[in-house]
């Protein structure tokens, strides 16, 4: 048997053990790592079927189901690889020379990637950083996200999220709203699947400014052991990990301790200590995560080792659009602020009629910006 050939038998066989149902993740890295291990190219098993179990440490029920998929490898394989690209979608596997070589830093790799998109600019400007947070978010919270990611991805750097609702979502608009930017959706189910329902506009938009990947076949649905999974990747892609609002215990906070055990930074935003959403990151930040109040603290940490875009002092211009439309909540919190005065958020959103969470996520995006400042008491007046 050919070289060739041999590569084709191994290739349709690693793509078949993916997207096997009944073949659990663990044995599926395992087996796909290295097929020429336990079968041989042409068909014959290595070592008798027991044996090769012990060997690989995989149960024998789940070798005796990997040789049941291996008998139809390339059948299923081609039926694989045309549902992707029916999807606009490519298949990456782990020895391909475009495969995130970052991945390859997990103690198990996802031996298949599905790729519909750009997974990297052609000469990226900057390093990644995953933006993590509830679904559940607030507008605060969105609106943070959305900060961050903007600011971050306007200076060339690539934003990483899993496409949920809530954080996940404002930091992709967020990078996507900014000239040049781009961003990586990391799904919890198959690139085929309506998940979460609603995000199918969110999806093409990240495919033309980015990519969507996941390591689940095109049809699997989502299952909630599918999101710590997800989320390894997250960490890998990244070079550090911002949490923005989290529960504890929430998938967030896997991603940040995940992002740890490789030795990526993680950051997060500090918040109101009787909100549940903020017990995630200020946990983070008393066990040494870094407190970050601004865009400028990231860029400050990953710029020494990636220089990012030149026009970083344009970021935060003078006189900000957004500020000086009469009608936008951040031009009438402005206009609430004479100089010389102080306000607490309750009486800005019982003078304006508006709901205090959205004046607090433009308060913060004032303060930020330079145009207000925080006094004790958590009254606010101008910068």
């Amino acid at each position: 048997m050919t070289t060739d050939t041999r590569t084709a038998t191994y290739r349709a066989l690693r793509i078949a053990l993916n997207a096997a149902p009944h073949l659990s993740r663990t044995a599926a890295y395992k087996l796909a790592r290295d097929p020429a291990r336990w079968l041989e190219a042409g068909g014959g098993l290595a070592e008798p079927p027991d044996h090769l179990a012990t060997a690989l440490g995989v149960p024998a029920a789940q070798m005796e189901k990997a040789l049941g998929i291996a008998a139809k490898a390339g059948a299923l394989a081609a039926r694989e690889l045309a549902t992707a690209e029916g999807l606009g979608a490519r298949i990456l596997l782990e020895e391909d020379a475009d495969y995130p070589q970052v991945l390859r830093q997990l103690d198990a790799p996802p031996p298949v990637l599905y790729v519909r998109g750009t997974l990297y600019p052609p000469e990226p400007a900057g390093p990644a950083v995953a933006i993590v947070g509830s679904r559940r978010a607030d507008s605060y919270g969105e609106e943070v996200a959305d900060l961050f990611a903007r600011t971050l991805a306007a200076a060339g750097i690539t934003v990483v999220s899993g496409f949920a609702h809530g954080v996940d979502a404002a930091a992709h608009r967020g990078a996507l709203a900014a000239e040049g930017g781009t961003t990586l959706a990391v799904l919890g189910c198959g690139l085929g699947v309506d998940y979460p329902r609603g995000h199918a506009r969110l999806a093409d938009e990240i495919a033309e400014r980015g990519a969507l990947l996941s390591e689940f076949p095109c049809g699997q649905s989502p299952r909630s052991w599918h999101f710590p999974v997800r989320n390894r990747v997250i960490a890998a892609l990244a070079a550090g990990t911002l949490v923005v609002q989290a529960a504890p215990r929430s998938g967030s906070l896997v991603t940040a301790r995940q992002a740890l055990d490789l030795g990526r930074e993680v950051w997060a935003v500090p918040g109101r200590i009787f909100d549940e959403r903020s017990l995630g990151p200020n946990a983070l930040i008393r066990d040494g995560a870094t407190l970050v109040q601004h865009p400028r603290d990231i860029l400050e940490t990953l710029q020494p080792a990636h220089p990012t875009r030149d026009h970083q002092q344009s970021l935060f211009p003078a006189a900000p659009e957004a500020f000086k439309e009469p009608d936008s909540l951040a031009g009438q919190i402005l206009a609430a602020l004479p100089p010389g005065a102080v306000r607490l958020p309750e009486e800005i959103a019982a003078g304006l009629g508006t709901p205090v969470d959205g004046v607090l996520g433009a308060l913060l995006e004032l303060e930020l910006g330079g145009w207000a400042r925080r006094h004790p008491g958590g009254a606010y007046g101008r910068g």
